[in-house]
């Protein structure tokens, strides 16, 4: 990584997650089991784009690239393998222009790993920003709810049950997954356009997983240059502190962790990987 590698730290959770949907999205979009930080994809188009600019989202879930970039005047693609969560996004983008936004969205319903072929080829050579974020595995945090005196029901938790889908495939078939998707963004963007990641360490069978590190090397073997490494704080900033926003689950993995006498920390922010052009 070159030793002048510009970082920067986002300040993207100063409200909670739940209050920036809260009326910009649909309450059925909660039940996604990993959807981006609304602030985050705000920072980053808003960074690395102009108003009437292209974004393309080649996993738009419930559609939160759209969305911002429809608030902020760019217009946007997104590509979802799941067709309940493709139909969810195109719900979302309808509320946004309904909202007032004034940029077009468009979800199309396919396999990232295509993304050249899935998208109309018209708009290789003019995308400006390929914004998106990788699965972390087949179940994730979802939501709960507490029943007096006999625990709390888990729901919510799962991306899909397709085993194509690549929250199935484990470690090294997502890297490869992914190498393909962005050698297929490298094909959309224009010169000077931008392909930026928001990802974070997960624990597996009690050992972090450096998926930011392992996208590094795959965002440069698929021929792209990394030139900013951000902090996109998942924890709100008050002065000289931070205002934690975990997770119930996330609190209690870290909980059970220390009981076990493994020293442990809540995640508090999301790698913001943005690479070049070469």
């Amino acid at each position: 990584m070159p030793a002048d590698l510009p970082l920067s730290v986002w300040p993207t959770a100063q409200r909670t997650a739940r209050s920036q949907r809260a009326g910009r999205y649909l309450d059925l979009s909660g039940t996604h089991p990993a959807k981006m930080l609304p602030a985050i994809a705000a920072r980053a188009i808003a960074t690395y784009t102009q108003p009437g600019d292209l974004v393309v989202d080649p996993m738009a879930g419930i559609g939160s690239t759209l969305v911002e970039a429809m608030h902020l005047g760019r217009d946007a693609i997104g590509v979802e393998y799941e067709q309940s969560w493709a139909d969810l996004a195109w719900a979302n983008v309808v509320h946004a222009r309904s909202q007032g936004a004034t940029g077009h969205g468009e979800v199309v319903c396919g396999d990232a790993r295509h993304l050249p072929g899935v998208v109309d080829p018209a708009v290789r050579g003019l995308v400006a920003l390929v914004l998106t974020s990788p699965p972390y595995g087949p179940s994730l945090h979802g939501r709960v709810h507490a029943r007096p005196g006999a625990g709390v029901d888990k729901s919510h938790d799962r991306y899909s049950n397709d085993p194509a889908n690549l929250a199935h495939v484990g470690l090294a078939g997502l890297l490869d997954a992914m190498r393909t998707i962005l050698r297929g963004a490298l094909q959309l963007l224009r010169p000077g356009g931008v392909v930026a990641m928001t990802v974070r360490p997960w624990w597996h069978d009690g050992q972090l997983v450096d998926l930011p590190g392992a996208l590094v090397r795959v965002g440069e073997e698929a021929g792209l240059l990394l030139y900013e490494r951000n902090v996109a704080l998942l924890a709100g900033l008050r002065g000289d502190q931070l205002i934690p926003r975990s997770s119930f689950f996330a609190l209690e993995a870290v909980r059970k962790a220390r009981a076990r006498g493994v020293p442990r920390l809540v995640t508090a922010h999301e790698d913001l990987l943005v690479w070049r052009r070469r």
